[in-house]
């Protein structure tokens, strides 16, 4: 208890404290300025207007401070007057019948002089000093802070992050895991002539864990752990940044060995010259002062450099020279494995039904961050909260993948009966195509429930994570992105057809020219590269670079993207004109229940109905079908489902 009672008050008790020293010190100048005004109105009067009141005896008594007189004439009014030294006023208000009383001149006291003259500038001192201790917020070296270091020391023993509570990203845990067991024993490294590396530069996409890892090593090396933000160096004065890195230096000499974090060091260590930011000064001399830190003619022995950026592009190549980042630890997004057992991780705080299957929704996630399995999680709970449930179950878990992937379902959209039957046959086509092509991947849901900007989805599901892509996948993937378009064409006719397919034309008119322009598979160009890796940003999008070719070879370029996109459309015609009885049943389905499971497409062309109370809506739940949905991703990747009508 008595250590809690000497605890300081916090930022709060200092603001209140400051303004309360601003309050009195107002308080004392006023009373010290009005200290020589006496109450009600005092009239000033001249001397020579004095004088001739003494004669016509209009005073009554006055009072003689030096030369300073007050007094009171007989009709009861208070005045004063400055004398200029007369010696003849003493016989003047004997001769008139004043009283009178005289007192020597009081002079002020030091104390009092002091107040009045400094006063003032102590007050705007004061005033700036708290102005610039609450500018400095966060520095917690008061006023003149600006160069001191902003980092943190973490100590804290409760509630810490160890590589236990790590998963999905071993390659990176174990690389990380070597600097913690150096720092736990470096003799067994040094005896064989072996050196800790100074830095490790962590480099992923956002949200697949730099962060964790950082603090999981700050939790295993039971070492001082300084965690520090790039953006926290750079402030509008030239020098500041650099000042601060030193002292962050200094500090951490003193607790060596022990380990920096550098949190989106981007901020700081990009391209010097290259004319980003604007060119700042201050950010190249805070890049130089790192850089001659973490190696110059001072060795800083024992301490360790982790920075972590979603940007390694831009950052200078001489901060990623050997002897300052020695390693460069690539945090990838995880596979099917690693999803698992992120899962499980985020899983521990949360009931589960015994329904639950990680592995399932795992298989469901592809291209999942750890910081996206993290949400899903939490939007699974909080709908099994909404619905009052004491566990979260496995449809919670499916909702809340549609949700996170595809957006809420827009039930309050109004759609004719023409549009909803339009929008059942334009995913039925794709369903179909989906199910006679022996490369797609398998079905996993068909909706024709508006989520997002979608009126409608039909989401296939690898067996597996896939890293890399055949030919005939590829050509199946076409034929089934035009399925829909095809549907329309086959049941309304040609001039019926709407604009839903557009961007199903645009996910198969890309992938026909990366097949063309970067993979070699055209037959007439051959094995060629036509297109540059580099992708440029135009008013938001990526847009990729055309090598320079002759004209002849755009021609042919055209044409055979034409081609391939082509015949993907005709084989989509051929395999619904075929299975033309099939169409009808899928799209009656979806008109009637809006959600069907893969397995249950599966029964109902099968003819054996769909087992179901007829009108419901219920959702397909995981438990049932097997498997998930994959991730919406602002660009349809190869094995995806084709893009949804209406968007």
């Amino acid at each position: 208890m008595d250590e809690n009672k000497k605890r300081p008050t916090g930022p709060w008790g200092k603001s209140l404290a400051m303004w309360a020293v601003i309050l009195l010190a107002v308080v004392v100048l006023v009373s010290v300025y009005n200290a020589p005004q006496s109450q009600g109105a005092v009239q000033q009067l001249a001397y020579s207007e004095f004088i001739t009141k003494v004669n016509e005896g209009a005073v009554r008594e006055v009072d003689i401070r030096g030369q300073d007189i007050a007094g009171r004439l007989t009709s009861g009014e208070m005045f004063s007057t400055y004398s200029p030294g007369d010696p003849g006023l003493v016989e003047r208000l004997e001769a008139s019948g004043v009283k009178f009383k005289a007192q020597p001149e009081e002079s002020r006291s030091l104390l009092a002089a002091i107040l009045i003259n400094i006063l003032p500038f102590l007050l705007i001192l004061g005033i700036w000093i708290f102005v610039m201790q609450r500018m400095q917020n966060g520095a917690g070296k008061g006023a003149m802070g600006f160069g001191k270091s902003r980092a943190k020391l973490l100590t804290e023993k409760q509630g810490r992050v160890t590589f236990d509570d790590v998963a999905g990203i071993d390659e990176a845990r174990e690389e990380l895991e070597e600097i913690v067991d150096f720092l736990k024993d470096p003799g067994r490294f040094s005896r064989l002539g072996g050196k800790i590396p100074k830095g490790a530069l962590l480099v992923g996409s956002p949200g697949t864990g730099k962060t964790l890892l950082a603090r999981a090593i700050a939790g295993e090396a039971n070492v001082p752990f300084f965690t520090i933000s790039g953006s926290d160096f750079v402030e509008m004065f030239v020098g500041v940044g650099a000042s601060r890195v030193r002292d962050m230096f200094e500090q951490a000499k003193k607790s060596a060995p022990c380990i920096i974090f550098i949190d989106e060091i981007d901020a700081v260590g990009r391209h010097r010259g290259a004319g980003l930011g604007g060119g700042n000064d201050e950010r190249e001399q805070t890049l130089n002062q790192l850089l001659v830190e973490m190696d110059g003619f001072d060795a800083n022995e024992g301490i360790i450099i982790i920075a972590a950026t979603n940007r390694p592009d831009v950052l200078d190549p001489a901060l990623l020279r050997p002897g300052r980042f020695d390693r460069q630890v690539v945090v990838p997004r995880p596979d099917i494995e690693g999803r698992e057992k992120i899962l499980r991780v985020h899983m521990r705080k949360v009931p589960l039904a015994p329904d639950v299957e990680a592995r399932t929704i795992a298989r469901g996630t592809p291209g999942f961050s750890g910081a996206d399995l993290a949400n899903l999680v939490n939007e699974a709970a909080l709908m099994a909260a909404r619905k009052s449930k004491r566990l979260v179950g496995m449809a919670e878990f499916e909702e809340a993948k549609d949700k996170v992937m595809m957006g809420s379902e827009r039930r309050s959209m109004i759609m004719t009966e023409d549009e909803k039957k339009m929008t059942a046959y334009h995913e039925a086509g794709h369903a179909i195509v989906a199910l006679h092509e022996a490369a797609s991947d398998p079905i996993h849901k068909a909706t024709i429930i508006p989520r997002g900007r979608a009126l409608g989805m039909v989401m296939r599901l690898p067996e597996r994570d896939q890293y890399s892509y055949h030919r005939d996948k590829m050509h199946a993937n076409l034929a089934v992105s035009m399925g829909g378009r095809v549907a329309e064409e086959i049941i309304f006719g040609y001039d019926k057809v709407s604009s839903g397919a557009s961007s199903d034309i645009q996910y198969a008119t890309d992938l026909a020219r990366s097949m063309v322009t970067q993979w070699g598979m055209s037959d007439r160009l051959g094995p060629m590269k036509l297109a540059e890796n580099q992708e440029e940003v135009f008013l938001g999008h990526s847009v990729t670079k055309t090598q320079n070719v002759s004209e002849q070879t755009a021609q042919i370029i055209d044409d055979e993207i034409k081609g391939i996109v082509m015949r993907g459309y005709e084989r989509a015609k051929t395999l619904l004109t075929e299975n033309n009885e099939e169409l009808h049943t899928l799209a009656q389905a979806l008109l009637e229940y809006e959600t069907l499971s893969g397995d249950e497409i599966k029964s109902l062309l099968a003819g054996e109905g769909v087992d179901r109370d007829r009108g419901s809506r219920n959702r397909p739940t995981a438990a049932s079908t097997g498997v998930s949905a994959i991730p919406k991703t602002g660009k349809r990747g190869f094995g995806g489902e084709p893009s949804p009508q209406g968007v």
